[in-house]
């Protein structure tokens, strides 16, 4: 049987089914990556031939196709967010990205050095990778979409999963380009650091955040203000033009050697601030949500191929264990310290601990710097990373709904009794 007709099947069974599945699970304690994982695993695994989904081999196209995946996935969780962006209103992502990112980064580093036998380049590479939060596969505990009334109750758990997830895509970049320069130059600081800090560090961060700002503020002009109704492209409901902010600010900011995955949620939160209430918020973000789906199906369905087929050949127990002690305590502990004598609730606490979720960000970490560095320990890297990104898959996958179902029954009970309570005292 020729591929090609089986692939266009496949393509458009795949295509309903990301329509259809979101729907049918919402209440289920399963995700539809979960299922599009299995169905990687499953079709590559009986349907012959197919062609061969080994990362290694194609890392080329799945850069591009991660790299894609997480600029859209950012300007969807950017748009989505309602509160204007402050010190007190963003404490709890301030508290993630100041404390519980370089905990859990010092300690994935030590593990993969200490339990998995890598050098200090590739342990740097494995905390870089695995230090973000991913704003793709996590669609069941971030918000939703834009609220047009922006002073409507925000649930804090959906939020901070969200703004972190939107910021420390980017941030894991320079710890990246680190461990690129490690395996390059050596661990003597003096053959890398300096030139780390003042372009990695200070200018690409500057330069990103301040393109993302003029960007999504000459949009937000464009957009809602413009003279003339023809450019007031608000009044006309293109979705479309979602991809234009995403494209633009990317790719000028990479032009300049800036991060691209900073700009893009940085201009996203300032085209959402030049007109707060609008419904055009809504149709931008539904545009790149299901943009978003269909890459996450390609990726995820791809990633399940791989592991039936291969990636996960020779896994030892010690990288099983540490693929565990990621998920199961490195996350949930350093959440629980970065947000201690914070605002957030005790309940709003654990859930936003336990779910830093992995995904596809992490996968184009390590594509990128195993194309630009010199990493003698890649399979090792590529089988580590794998297991907790798949474990994170079938973990939260499988937790997220019930887990986020209940702390909204809590949060709809207590606003009840709040409200008894005010009603009683009126009486």
């Amino acid at each position: 049987m020729e591929p090609g007709p089986l692939l266009y099947a496949g393509a458009g069974l795949a295509t309903l089914a990301a329509a259809l599945l979101p729907r049918l699970l919402s209440k289920a304690p399963i995700s539809m990556p979960m299922v599009f994982l299995g169905a990687g695993a499953l079709t590559f695994t009986v349907v012959d031939p197919l062609p061969d989904p080994d990362p290694v081999a194609h890392s080329g196209v799945l850069l591009h196709l991660t790299e894609i995946c997480v600029i859209i996935s950012l300007m969807g969780a950017g748009l989505a967010l309602n509160r204007q962006v402050s010190l007190h209103g963003w404490a709890s992502t301030w508290r993630l990205l100041a404390i519980t990112m370089p905990l859990s980064m010092v300690a994935v580093a030590v593990l993969g050095w200490s339990v998995l036998g890598l050098g200090i380049a590739a342990s740097v590479l494995l905390a870089a990778a695995l230090a973000p939060t991913d704003p793709v596969l996590a669609s069941e505990v971030q918000v939703a979409e834009p609220a047009e009334n922006p002073e409507s109750d925000e649930d804090e758990a959906r939020f901070a999963l969200t703004s972190e997830a939107g910021l420390n895509d980017g941030l894991a970049f320079p710890f990246t380009y680190a461990a690129i320069a490690i395996s390059i130059a050596g661990v003597a600081p003096s053959g890398w650091l300096g030139h780390w800090l003042a372009v990695d560090v200070l200018w690409r961060l500057a330069s990103a955040l301040a393109i993302g700002l003029l960007i999504g503020w000459a949009l937000g002009k464009l957009f809602f203000s413009a003279p003339s109704e023809k450019f007031r492209l608000a009044e006309h409901a293109e979705g479309f033009v979602a991809l234009a902010a995403t494209f633009l600010a990317y790719g000028i900011t990479e032009l300049v050697e800036g991060y691209g995955f900073i700009a893009v949620f940085v201009c996203a939160c300032a085209i959402r601030s030049g007109e707060r209430r609008h419904g055009y918020h809504r149709v931008l973000h539904q545009y790149v949500e299901q943009i978003e789906r269909m890459l996450t199906v390609v990726i995820v369905f791809l990633l399940g191929g791989a592991a039936a087929t291969g990636l996960l050949a020779g896994v030892s127990w010690q990288q099983i264990a540490v693929a565990a002690v990621v998920l199961l305590v490195v996350r949930p502990l350093a959440g629980w310290i970065g947000l201690l004598r914070g605002s957030t609730g005790p309940r709003e606490r654990k859930v936003i601990a336990f779910f830093g979720v992995r995904g596809v960000g992490s996968l184009f970490y390590l594509v990128y710097a195993l194309q630009h560095g010199e990493f003698a320990e890649q399979n090792a890297l590529w089988q580590t990373i794998g297991l907790v990104v798949i474990g994170s898959i079938l973990l939260h996958g499988l937790s997220a709904s019930p887990v986020m179902w209940l702390l909204d029954r809590k949060r709809e009970r207590k606003a009840e009794a709040q409200h008894d309570d005010a009603s009683h005292t009126h009486v």
